[in-house]
């Protein structure tokens, strides 16, 4: 798949490979058991300049797109998914703060973010939406040179370690009147903002890592200078930048996990002997069926995410289904072939807190995460029928 890539992510992703070897690989079983956020490998990822990658190249980023999300993502994903969701979040966040960043914005955020010393993320899930994001509830208002936030919102990733937090909010109430189609914002919200209320720390299933946690706003003053683009601009940033930045750096993440579950126990089964006979495990044809297999699986599957990217940064007409299917069709495969790769590896697999047994945990969230695959399979059949997505 090499031969999709240009040189510059080819040589991103040396970084990323090697940042995640020395920096994230040793913290991840802990980072795994406690459900702690991973310092150290976000610090790395800050040191090497890879926060960055989405940050235009006058402000000191990379000026990446996509393809090379997804592709970070992967070498991330590959040893802790947990710090490669985080990381594509914060990304994720980068993307929708240069989309339409003013000269404030660029120079209080987009520099720190390429020097490494700043870390965003997004602040748009609701309870009351559930999987539906795009439909804030959280109401916003005007007093002089500020707006005021009053609401909650859930499952933030990098919840309470970012410097900063793109939320989504109603329009403010003096334009409730004049409202056209745009009846939402974005906004950034500084981590030190007056009235932010965090909730309980996050324990999850899987992802234990990542500090998805529920923030509540409370008259939460927010300078007039951090609206995103104008008022109303909502729902633009979620379907132009924030749905295929977070589809493929999401699916890179999972395509990562599946990556790693296949490299270990193509290992396994050549290291693994059986005492009374020497025979290696490498020699049994029914496990070379089934490792074939899976590679089949995570190849189909990095075809079409690579694809995805590429033809989402060319702005390629009919980019949108590629990006739309290749997080269902990710979700599908790397839990089917995380599953498969511990019967593969058998009974040490399935200790507690194995390597695999922490990715099988991690990859099912790709089913839950919103937009959810049957959501992201719905929208993909109206698109190709012509209809539109709502």
């Amino acid at each position: 798949m090499e031969g999709f890539l240009s040189k510059t992510i080819l040589d991103l992703r040396d970084v990323a490979r090697e940042v995640s070897e020395k920096y994230i690989r040793p913290h991840s079983e802990r980072n795994d058991r406690e459900a702690r956020w991973p310092e150290e490998g976000m610090r790395a990822l800050g040191d090497a300049g890879l926060l960055g990658l989405n940050v235009p190249k006058r402000f000191g980023g990379h000026e990446q797109g996509l393809q090379a999300l997804a592709v970070i993502s992967e070498e991330i994903g590959k040893v802790d998914p947990s710090c490669a969701l985080c990381f594509g979040m914060h990304c994720v966040g980068t993307a929708v703060i240069a989309a339409k960043a003013t000269p404030y914005q660029e120079e209080n955020y987009l520099k720190p973010i390429a020097e490494g010393k700043h870390i965003t993320t997004l602040a748009l899930s609701e309870s009351g939406s559930g999987a539906h994001f795009y439909f804030p509830e959280t109401k916003l208002t005007k007093s002089g040179k500020k707006f005021l936030a009053n609401g909650e919102k859930d499952f933030i990733t990098n919840g309470g370690y970012a410097d900063s937090y793109v939320v989504s909010t109603h329009i403010s109430e003096e334009l409730q009147g004049e409202a056209g189609e745009g009846k939402f914002n974005m906004l950034i919200l500084d981590k030190r903002a007056r009235g932010i209320e965090w909730g309980p720390a996050w324990n999850g299933f899987g992802m234990r890592g990542n500090s998805s946690r529920g923030m509540m706003l409370k008259n939460t003053e927010i300078p007039v200078e951090n609206l995103l683009g104008e008022e109303g601009d909502q729902t633009w940033y979620v379907f132009e930048v924030v749905a295929p930045y977070f589809l493929l750096s999401m699916s890179g993440s999972y395509l990562g996990a599946a990556q790693g579950a296949l490299d270990y126990v193509k290992e396994h089964l050549k290291a693994r002997r059986y005492s009374h006979s020497g025979t290696s495990l490498s020699n049994v044809q029914a496990l070379q069926i089934s490792l074939a297999d899976l590679w089949i699986q995570v190849e189909k599957t990095r075809g079409l995410i690579y694809d995805a990217g590429q033809r989402g940064d060319v702005a390629d007409p009919g980019a949108l289904s590629s990006i739309l299917g290749c997080k269902a069709d990710v979700a599908d495969m790397a839990v089917y072939v995380v599953n498969e790769a511990m019967s593969l590896a058998g009974g040490r697999a399935y200790a507690q807190n194995s390597y695999l047994s922490r990715l099988l945990r991690d990859v099912r969230a790709s089913h839950v995460m919103a937009p959810t695959t049957q959501i992201l399979k719905e929208w993909l059949g109206r698109y190709l029928l012509g209809l539109p997505l709502l």
